[in-house]
Order: structure tokens, then sequence, then C-alpha cells
């Protein structure tokens, strides 16, 4: 197996990892009752003859009451630092370093794209983990995710524009941190 297919198989494990915030655990009991264990907190359900859950009153409430305590995610739970230091890159590349430092549990990296007025990158977190192999211009994750980064050739520098990135969750629901800046 190559370095390249083992930091491959890093990083998904390590998505698939930080997408399983927030699963159910169920347990039965005596054939009727059941409790789940949703983040340390027990809820009952009732189940009927036929084995399926019946919806009390107060699984209701409990229900929304865990919905009221969880405030929606919003790109204000996304922090992301933009390292633009100069460094030895051979050829005619240049590039810019990011880091992660904060994002809503259960959302994950699935799109990074740099947008200006002469050009437009996108990336899937796929093509950024083998560019991060293989070199190639675009935004790259290597390392098993602890590099990461955007490689432009050299024209590209002095140019204004947007670096976003996508994070979404489970339920499909995404979230957008953009920035204006200038390629060095």
């Amino acid at each position: 197996m190559t370095m390249k297919n083992k930091g491959l198989i890093g990083i998904i494990a390590l998505a698939i990892m930080l997408s399983g915030c927030n699963t159910v655990h169920v347990e039965h009991q005596n054939g009727n009752k059941g409790k789940s264990v949703i983040d340390g907190e027990e809820q009952h359900e009732d189940r009927n003859g036929a084995g399926e859950t019946t919806n009390g009153e107060a699984g209701d409430e409990q229900e929304h009451k865990n919905e009221q305590e969880q405030p929606a995610a919003s790109n204000d739970d996304i922090l992301i630092i933009i390292d633009q230091t100069e460094k030895p890159i051979e050829g005619s590349k240049n590039s810019f370093d990011f880091t992660v430092q904060k994002r809503p549990e259960g959302y994950m990296l699935t799109t990074m794209e740099w947008n200006s007025a002469n050009h437009n990158v996108i990336n899937s977190l796929e093509e950024a983990i083998q560019h991060g192999g293989d070199g190639e211009d675009g935004f790259y994750v290597s390392g098993n995710g602890q590099f990461m980064g955007f490689f432009y050739d050299k024209a590209f520098s002095g140019e204004t524009g947007t670096v976003s990135f996508t994070f979404e969750n489970e339920q499909g629901d995404s979230l957008i941190w953009s920035k204006e800046i200038t390629l060095h």
C-alpha cells in the first residue's frame, strides 16, 4: 500500500469519526420499553405490542426541550486561519496554508473555493486529498489532515478574490465561511 493510499485512508477514517456525532444508542428492556441515550442524556420511549415506538407527551416535551437547548449552527461557529507566509516551493508555484480552528459539531469540510475576476478554482475534499499526494495546483490536504492549503501558479500573485470553505452535516445542511484576500 502506497503512502498516498495510507494518507487517504487516514483522512477518510477521520471524516467518518467526526461525522458520527450525536448518534443515538437504543437499548430495549422487558420488550416494551427502551431508553435512548443522546449525548449522555437518557430518554425513555414506550413500545406497543407490535414493537413500534409510541410517542407520548413526555417524549415530545423532551425532544422539544433538546431542540431548544441546541442552537442552530451558524457561520460564526467557524474559524479558519489563513497563513500567507512565503515558503520555498520549487517551480512556478505559490501557496497559502489554512487551518480550521473551529467548526460546528457534526459538520465536516466538503468544498474549498478560490474565486477572483480571473480564476475560479473549486475542489472537493477528495480532490484536495489527491492534490496533497500529487502536488497538483488547487486546494490540498496532506499528512492525514495535518497540512492544508492552496497551491497556485505565480501568475495568480496580486489577485484579490474570495476564498470559501463549505461545511456540511449528515442532514445536508451547509455553512460557508468566506474571506476576501489578495494572493502574495
